[in-house]
């Protein structure tokens, strides 16, 4: 068993790769997700990129690099040099009309899904904005350079979503059962009942051996919120993100719901029809878990998307959260999974410590960008600017856009990038869990303009905390005085009373001011 601690989210700080679909190739687990852009104005607006770990050791990610590129896929080729979309660093969201958001070579590649086909080779799957129609690339490698194929198509030639009467391909999931059969799952559907048009539904097909074409006809799979009445799935349809596993001879279908902020599963003993629903398994708001309400959510919302996969024995969700203010600036996070004797599987709850092999050390330094819980003093909001303003606090990064050759990300580790913003009277930031040892100080980084003082609250594993965390009632351990005006970073320090035992930290702010959060070390 590794030494190194690996916390969520389990990436660089700087990276942002949302929608990670997870998948064990010969001995490695690898990650495929789309790629936001840090401050970007539109989701995924960079190439896809690949990290990979060793199935025995989850603590080490190594980077991949680029795997494709969205000019290869036709539609963003051919671009006039003298075009806006041509120059370095250029944002379509931020620059263009309306009129011209979907001009050539600024539409960005969404969630996407890799699948070794029957020939050995590995084959992308993905979708273009504003595109109906579903891509695909192949590669001799799980992570190398992937080239550019076709478009799924029918029998007869003609493009999947370019028949009349065919549903929008979305996020599409692919997966090869033991039989050979190969599945194509996409969809997405309305939110709610009044946004209905007829042209968004969850769908399945079967695909010939060349991974392009469609055998037979695509066909209905998961209810959407205008169907579902009787089905089980009310309250928790289908929405988007289709992911596939078949695990002890039954299909698990992991989606994101109409909620939007959690991922559910259904079960069934076929792969392309009869799915019952399961349940949640997790929530980036923590929402449901111990029938908590979204009001007492423990993070801001917003979408999430992911899937599920086996690495040495042990299941793990792989999902991802919201940072920035906004739902472009989104960073993967994964937590274990349990199954029951049943098959079912329960929430997991969102913590710092997903992929570690256990607690975190209750000594050290660590990062504060890896709570897993962050309120205001009344509560949470959308992921969104125009929601949280300045009231909330926030995870962020200062500067631009990072690749890992730039020198800030090779030293992320020690000096992480990303880090708490606008804490503030009544701000909540939670860690889980930590395995405490008679810890008897607590320092942290602080910078900006605020006097109070930092609660430092400590909570007992398995503890049901279903409240607001910002009226928590729980024992403090300690204090830090804030006493800061400063934009550089600042170190401040308390004494505390932790014993010995696995346990969630929690720091609450009271004061006046507002106040940035970098790290914290426990002593």
């Amino acid at each position: 068993m590794s030494t190194k601690q690996i916390y969520n989210p389990y990436l660089p700080s700087y990276e942002y790769i949302p929608d990670g679909e997870p998948h064990v190739f010969e001995g490695r687990l690898y990650i495929y997700g789309s790629h936001d852009r840090f401050d970007g104005a539109d989701f995924c607006l960079n190439d896809y990129v690949s990290y990979s770990a060793d199935v025995h050791d989850l603590t080490d990610w190594r980077y991949e690099g680029v795997i494709y590129k969205s000019i290869q896929d036709p539609r963003n080729q051919n671009i006039p040099a003298d075009a806006p979309e041509a120059k370095p660093g250029f944002c379509a969201r931020a620059d263009y009309e309306p009129k011209d958001l979907n001009a050539p070579g600024i539409h960005p590649m969404f969630a996407p899904d890799v699948v070794r086909g029957l020939d050995g080779k590995y084959y992308l799957f993905y979708c273009l904005e504003p595109f109906p129609e579903i891509c695909v690339a192949v590669c001799d490698a799980p992570a190398g350079q992937y080239e550019y194929l076709g478009m799924v198509k029918y029998a007869d030639g003609i493009i999947l979503g370019q028949r009349e009467g065919d549903y929008i391909g979305f996020d599409p999931g692919v997966f090869v059962d033991d039989d050979g059969e190969i599945y194509l799952y996409i969809g997405n559907a309305p939110i709610r009942p009044e946004q209905e048009d007829g042209t968004r539904h969850s769908m399945v097909m079967k695909l010939e051996k060349d991974m392009l074409t469609i055998k037979g006809e695509p066909g209905k799979l998961m209810p959407s919120i205008t169907e579902s009445e009787g089905t089980g799935f009310e309250g928790h349809e289908f929405f988007e993100a289709s992911s596939i596993r078949k695990i002890n001879g039954r299909y698990y279908f992991v989606y994101s719901s109409v909620n939007s902020h959690e991922l559910c599963y259904a079960v069934s003993e076929r792969p392309d029809e009869g799915y019952v629903y399961g349940g949640t398994l997790v929530d980036i708001g923590d929402v449901y878990l111990n029938g908590r309400e979204a009001k007492d959510a423990v993070n801001c919302l917003g979408n999430t998307h992911g899937g599920i996969e086996c690495a040495d024995g042990q299941w793990y969700i792989f999902y991802h959260r919201q940072s920035n203010r906004t739902n472009y600036s989104r960073q993967g996070c994964a937590e274990k999974i349990y199954f029951a004797e049943d098959g079912s599987i329960a929430q997991a709850e969102v913590t710092s410590c997903g992929l570690n092999f256990g607690a975190l050390e209750g000594k050290g330094t660590y990062p504060a960008y890896i709570c897993c819980a962050l309120r205001a003093k009344q509560g949470v909001t959308f992921s969104h600017p125009l929601a949280m303003k300045m009231d909330f606090p926030y995870l962020t990064q200062d500067g631009s856009d990072l690749e890992p050759e730039d020198e800030r990300a090779k030293a992320d580790r020690e000096n992480p990038v990303q880090y708490i913003k606008n804490l503030q009277d009544g701000s909540v930031a939670g860690f889980k869990y930590f395995a405490f040892t008679d810890t008897t100080s607590v320092t942290v980084d602080v910078r900006g303009e605020a006097k109070g003082k930092i609660q430092v609250i400590v909570v007992p594993k398995d503890t049901v905390i279903t409240e607001c965390y910002a009226d928590m009632k729980a024992p403090i351990a300690g204090s830090v005085e804030v006493d800061v005006n400063s934009k550089e970073w600042t170190q401040v320090s308390g004494k505390v009373q932790i014993p010995s035992g696995e346990a969630a930290l929690y720091f609450r702010y009271e004061g006046d001011g507002k106040f940035d959060m970098l790290r914290f070390t426990l002593e």
